[in-house]
């Protein structure tokens, strides 16, 4: 049987570029599932943002994270890429992280070049360590999988504070310490993004968040330049958001939910997703089982 990191090797071979939605837990990756989609992702400020109410400045642990992989990965079969931050501490800690993070049925992740007191890839502030550090941090991952097709995708943030050709010296020394696959974060352009696909041989990711440094470019211009992932890390989740103050304040001020249910999701489509039927018949034949074995006795 193909394992998780093999499937998603797979996608990135089969769809260019390989569009990875976001998906802030189990419920999110059926509906991204549902709607097509081969690969999916699960964001580290996602999971502060929704678990914990909390900015993305690496606030959370490596429990919180691999528990909502068990959960995402245990509900849906696609392939999910895990944002790893900067791997929670020391090489050692790095190398811990990856293993727990295959074992939890993760198909690969990505770990960055900023220090560890981390910020928003899109925000001002970034600190990076030295490349000699993040090839160590690459080689603590590599060795830390516990199968060879898991991916481990190299992230830098060194466009932002040291400029275009710095962040290409430092992806090809990620590349040669044995990263699968490299993410150039907050690029502005699509010239230069060509400039790391002309450069590397191992496919790269295009992050188009929101409201960001990067302009939403489509997938069929980033195709045309190489790209072979596209991130959406937290479009969904913004929507959701965004729906839930409306109906919270239609609520409050209005006395009544009328005016938003066009928002909602019915209940119809939710069972749908859940597949309800199929869990009641289940429940429905255990019943009626003891029932025949109360009868019987």
């Amino acid at each position: 049987m193909d394992r998780p990191g093999d499937k998603l090797r797979q996608a990135i071979g089969d769809e260019k570029p390989l569009q990875l939605p976001g998906v802030i837990n189990a419920y999110a990756a059926i509906l991204a599932q549902s709607a097509g989609f081969k690969a999916l992702y699960l964001s580290g400020a996602g999971v502060a943002n929704s678990k914990f109410a909390l900015p993305d400045l690496g606030m959370t642990s490596i429990n919180d994270v691999a528990e909502e992989v068990e959960r995402i990965t245990q509900a849906c079969s696609l392939p999910l890429l895990v944002d790893a931050d900067t791997g929670w501490g020391s090489f050692l800690n790095i190398h811990l992280s990856f293993k727990r993070l295959a074992c939890a049925g993760a198909a690969g992740a990505h770990i960055e070049d900023q220090q560890d007191s981390k910020r928003c890839g899109h925000r001002p502030g970034k600190h990076l360590i030295s490349t000699t550090e993040m090839v160590g941090r690459i080689k603590a991952a590599v060795d830390g999988r516990t199968y060879d097709s898991f991916l481990v995708m190299a992230r830098t943030d060194a466009y932002a504070v040291e400029g275009l050709k710095p962040a290409l010296e430092r992806t090809l020394a990620y590349q040669s310490a044995g990263a699968d696959a490299i993410f150039v974060e907050a690029l502005t352009s699509l010239d230069e993004y060509q400039y790391f696909t002309k450069h590397l041989s191992i496919p790269v990711l295009a992050n188009m968040t929101e409201f960001s440094q990067t302009p939403l470019f489509t997938k069929e211009q980033l195709a045309k330049i190489g790209i072979s992932m596209i991130l959406y890390p937290q479009s969904a989740f913004r929507a959701m958001s965004s729906a839930a103050l409306k109906v919270y304040q239609a609520i409050r001020q209005e006395g009544t939910q009328q005016a938003v249910v066009g928002l909602m999701q019915s209940r119809q489509d939710l069972y749908h997703y859940l597949n309800y039927e199929k869990y009641e018949q289940e429940l429905d034949a255990y019943l009626q089982l003891v029932e025949q074995t109360h009868d019987n006795n």
